[in-house]
């Protein structure tokens, strides 16, 4: 359709681009670079990985304390405040709740440094949950700051700053422990300077104007139709509803932006793949974060040495990240069938990840515990970004933050009560190696219920792709008849046109049929 004459003689009229813009444009690309530059240093904390060995060698706490009282706290408290920090972040528009991260980890440190009892350690995994719980806030802010356009591209430049700093963390403190001979409390010392100055570049941060959910703009609010609400609204035009008020209420929950992703979430819960990667982040996540809590207690039980210079965790954990990065830029360029292949892929990593977990509980020499460590982070960092797209290819911006939302809350409360069962004192309290064996067997009955899926997709997939047998009598037909048989009557001497190739022919039809026939991703 041409475009009338008014229309384009508005386009030559348009303005050349105002240079305001041109500023606007090199604005926000400085605040993104601060805030890659924030999140470096917010991950500079190189006495992170030797926590454990100073826990149980500078302060004397024993290893059941450690396993069976202070660690599970962490779970615990991360399951209590993550939907309040989340709900929080997009209320206050980020930079405060970035501003409680930043606190949250000096409290951690000066808790470390300074306090001496199983309470002290129990508020330090306190504040460490509020650490992990505000994490969203930094990914979640960078989108408030760029144009759409850009977000792929600045979300990457985020992330690479995070995966970064978190690799010369680990390789600074592991230099300083093993060269520079430091002590764990004087790495301490180090790491709690490094977050005193990212609280300083937190308040350097510009505050957003908008948020995801709750500072939207007005637009955006606005955007359902008053008739759209009446088809919304229970009842006929003809009988009377209630009082103004309830209409009000009414009116105002269901053009509320939670009301309508529930009722969009409800629609596409029916879509396989999103069930499929959805079960894999709830289920794999709480495995995964289960053997980060432990391992480093793992690690120093296999080597319970007191000499800070033969501890290499810093060295494990820069390994464990770098790899985690490779593997995760190499998931990009995967191109297989999803649909087809999803669960066998997941059920060999998974199987993989329990194969790992048992040489980590059966092993006692340390460096086979360090590489099946690293070697276990890079199998489950190759499946996030997979799993991250396969998610929020068919979502909208809103519904993929609530869609992980719910994946991470049911994964910590699955994860929660595994700790509760398995290592709280007042459940089963087992030692670190005997719960590396539950572990096991936890990824073992994963995968064997992902290869059992992958089995029903190819039988079914085998079973579409295999041609129907004719009947007999037609079999006994010659080519010609069985022909007109199948044309039937007078359908064959229509003139007939060549099949389209199967995209084409998907692609022709209409609305209603598509919602009759299922697509293939939904069958499998």
């Amino acid at each position: 359709m041409a475009p009338s004459g008014s229309v384009v003689a508005v386009a030559e009229k348009q303005p050349p681009l105002d240079p305001a813009e041109g500023q606007g444009v090199k604005s926000w690309q400085c605040l993104v670079f601060y805030l890659c530059f924030y999140g470096f240093m917010a991950q500079m904390r190189p006495g992170e990985s030797f926590i454990t060995p100073y826990l149980l060698g500078d302060k004397n706490f024993t290893r059941e304390q450690v396993t069976n009282e202070i660690t599970p706290v962490l779970s615990y408290s991360y399951l209590a405040v993550l939907v309040p920090v989340f709900l929080l972040t997009d209320y206050v528009r980020y930079k405060p709740v970035l501003l409680l991260q930043g606190l949250s980890y000096v409290s951690v440190w000066l808790l470390l440094l300074f306090g001496h009892t199983v309470l002290h350690m129990q508020f330090m995994e306190f504040f460490y949950s509020l650490t992990m719980a505000a994490r969203i806030a930094y990914s979640s802010y960078i989108f408030s700051l760029v144009p759409l356009a850009h977000f792929q591209r600045m979300a990457s430049y985020s992330r690479a700053a995070v995966l970064l700093g978190v690799f010369t963390s680990s390789v600074l403190g592991q230099a300083l422990i093993s060269a520079g001979q430091l002590s764990f409390t004087m790495l301490n010392y180090v790491s709690l300077g490094f977050l005193a100055f990212s609280v300083l570049l937190t308040l350097f941060l510009k505050r957003p104007k908008r948020s995801l959910f709750f500072n939207r703009s007005m637009s955006a609010y606005h955007a359902t139709t008053p008739s759209e609400l009446d088809r919304m609204a229970p009842g006929s035009p003809g009988k009377p509803a209630g009082g103004k008020l309830e209409l009000t209420l009414l009116a105002a929950w269901q053009d509320s932006v939670l009301a309508r992703m529930l009722r969009e979430l409800g629609a596409i819960l029916r879509l396989p793949q999103l069930r499929l990667w959805s079960l894999w982040w709830i289920f794999n996540s709480a495995g995964y974060y289960l053997i980060i809590y432990y391992t480093h207690i793992l690690w120093n039980v296999v080597n319970p040495t007191r000499d800070s210079s033969a501890v290499y965790n810093g060295g494990a954990d820069a390994a464990s990240t770098l790899l985690g990065a490779v593997t995760s830029f190499a998931a990009g360029f995967v191109k297989i069938r999803w649909a087809l292949w999803s669960k066998l892929v997941i059920a060999t990593v998974t199987v993989t990840q329990a194969g790992l977990v048992f040489l980590m509980y059966s092993t006692s020499n340390i460096w086979v515990c360090y590489a099946t460590f690293v070697l276990f982070r890079g199998a489950y960092q190759f499946l996030v970004p997979i799993a991250t797209s396969q998610i929020a290819s068919s979502l909208s911006k809103e519904l993929c933050a609530l869609v992980f939302g719910i994946n991470t809350f049911l994964a910590t409360v699955l994860k929660t009560t595994i700790t509760v069962i398995v290592s709280d004192k007042r459940g089963l309290g087992l030692p670190v190696h005997s719960q590396f064996l539950v572990y096991f067997g936890y990824f073992l009955v994963l995968s064997a219920a992902y290869f059992s899926g992958a089995v029903l997709v190819g039988l079914q997939h085998c079973r579409r792709a295999r041609p129907k047998p004719l009947p007999l009598a037609q079999e006994m037909m010659s080519p010609a008849e069985a022909l007109g048989v199948q044309d039937g009557g007078l359908d064959s001497l229509q003139p007939t046109t060549p099949p389209l190739p199967p995209e084409e022919n998907s692609q022709a039809l209409g609305p209603a049929t598509r919602e009759r026939s299922p697509l293939p991703e939904e069958k499998a």
